[in-house]
């Protein structure tokens, strides 16, 4: 996905957890799906393609609509309200991109 699909919270987050479980890459083996948390209303949402299939990483363009502060001149989602956590589901639960790191890395460590 390019930056331009991304919002700059994403790109720093993703920065910060690359090689860990805190990325989609490193904990897609244990079962977890890329979703976003509404923190005021814990309202989860799975991240998936406008045509409704999952999508393997954190996706903006199918956030609800009032999650949305700013588009680009296309139209596509570039910022999301500030409540707004990036994280994992796995088996219903979501997970933080720090809760699912410590998740794999206490699995891979066992």
């Amino acid at each position: 996905m390019s930056a331009i699909h991304q919002s700059a919270r994403l790109l720093r987050e993703n920065q910060v957890y690359a090689a860990s479980g805190g990325v989609s890459a490193g904990n897609r083996h244990c079962g977890f799906r890329p979703a976003f948390m509404d923190s005021l209303t814990g309202e989860t949402v799975l991240c998936c393609f406008a045509d409704g299939r999952p999508s393997p990483c954190h996706y903006l363009e199918t956030v609800p609509a009032d999650w949305v502060t700013r588009r680009d001149e296309q139209g596509r989602v570039t910022e999301i309200r500030e409540s707004i956590v990036s994280g994992f589901v796995s088996q219903g639960q979501f997970y933080t991109r720090q809760e699912a790191a410590d998740f794999v890395a206490a699995t891979e460590s066992q």
